[in-house]
């Protein structure tokens, strides 16, 4: 039996379970201690009633896709909105740094999906889709380039390996990026340190901080406020389908939420610095932050753990071992890379994030560690940059190039 939830039932569920996230973080030492992130707690006890039902009860709920995609274009939106010029030029070195670590993690997770394939006897193009297509590039860029390897390529039911890959990834990426951060601040005693900054440089409430960033700060904002924002956020939506629709099947498509993300860089680069309009940074971060908690409790609560029951033994294999690369390659190579300090392992969780989920899950790593230890400028500047945009430029490039050599 299927029950059909429409877009307020289905805002309503995800409300509740976001509420039972963060009830058991903080009532759970573990979770606590280890810095899941609120969403991803609620989302997975959500996504564990979900799979109880269908299994014994045979129940199952399709939930209201529409309001999903909205907060998710409302994210992506407020990390567009977010990025003026002068937080890119902040970011400096550090930002290409980093991408150099996502580049090379990216072609990593291919090569070792890509040869276990192969030494498992299966087309080395399936371990590209246990690869960077599903755990780098999510269910979004899973689904597309799934029908593609389908119709061009042969590889039979690649979308629903792809989406069961990209939900085994999903889960992993918000389980282990507080842990991997918990690691590198308590080995390298990396905790002394945030406490000495804090102790040299108080915060200042005028100092702009960067979107995603002190997400339990109270943020005063008036209606005027709210709805110029909002404004904002329909008017780069609105365009971001505009562009979507006309792109189609031209050389520049892509995907809504990077159109979104885009215009929202561009309008707010035009009204700051060209028009001379006061953009209200506080509003972003409260519709941004309160798209992140949503969407992510949505998706994990959209999640059918089932189709992980379709994976075969091989494909399992190298979905385990593309988690424990990732944990090693954010621990030994990004960390280090990124200077070895408290910033770097704040980095370290935010790759374990969009390293094998998504972007919102690599913010909500990166927020349950920072609520915990102190804060990370760094890591706020220089994640929802990268994470929504560059790796998805990077990543398509690496993917086009593959299938082209191996296809």
């Amino acid at each position: 039996m299927n029950f059909e939830i429409d877009a307020f039932g289905t805002l309503v569920i995800a409300v509740i379970f976001l509420y039972v996230g963060r009830f058991l973080v903080n009532r759970i030492n573990f979770f606590k201690n280890y810095n899941l992130p609120e969403p991803v707690i609620g989302g997975l006890v959500a996504a564990i009633t979900a799979f109880v039902l269908y299994k014994f009860f045979n129940i199952s709920a399709t939930f209201n896709a529409q309001i999903q995609s909205i907060l998710m274009l409302m994210f992506f939106t407020s990390v567009g909105l977010g990025a003026d010029f002068s937080k890119l030029k902040e970011g400096g070195k550090a930002l290409f740094v980093f991408l150099f670590c996502v580049t090379a993690f990216v072609l990593v997770q291919n090569a070792v999906g890509m040869s276990l394939a192969t030494v498992l006897g299966l087309d080395p193009l399936v371990g590209l889709i246990v690869g960077s297509i599903t755990l780098t590039g999510g269910h979004g860029t899973a689904g597309a380039w799934g029908e593609v390897l389908e119709v061009q390529h042969g590889i039979q039911g690649a979308i629903v390996l792809g989406m069961a890959s990209a939900t085994f990834g999903l889960i992993i990426g918000g389980v282990v990026g507080g842990p991997v951060a918990k690691f590198l601040i308590k080995r390298h005693r990396l905790s002394d340190q945030v406490i000495e900054d804090k102790n040299d440089t108080q915060l200042d409430t005028n100092t702009r901080s960067a979107t995603f960033e002190y997400p339990k700060k109270t943020r005063l904002i008036t209606a005027n406020n709210a709805v110029s924002t909002l404004g904002m956020f329909a008017l780069c939506i609105f365009i971001a389908n505009l562009m979507t629709d006309f792109s189609q099947g031209k050389w520049f498509e892509l995907p809504t939420f990077v159109w979104a993300l885009g215009t929202g860089v561009i309008l707010r680069n035009i009204l700051e610095h060209v028009f001379k309009v006061n953009i209200f940074d506080r509003a972003i971060d409260v519709f941004g932050n309160a798209s992140l908690s949503l969407y992510l409790s949505m998706a994990l609560l959209s999640l059918q753990l089932w189709l992980l029951a379709d994976l075969a033994g091989p494909l399992i294999t190298i979905l385990l071992v593309q988690a424990l690369v990732l944990i090693g390659f954010t621990a030994f190579v990004t960390f280090k890379i990124m200077g070895k300090n408290y910033d770097a392992a704040v980095l370290a969780a935010g790759h374990c994030g969009f390293g094998m989920g998504a972007t919102p899950t690599a913010i909500a790593n990166i927020q349950a560690v920072t609520n915990t230890y102190g804060p990370s400028h760094k890591a706020f500047l220089i994640i929802p940059l990268c994470g929504a945009f560059f790796i998805d430029i990077i990543n398509a490039i690496v993917i086009q190039m593959t299938i082209a050599f191996f296809g």
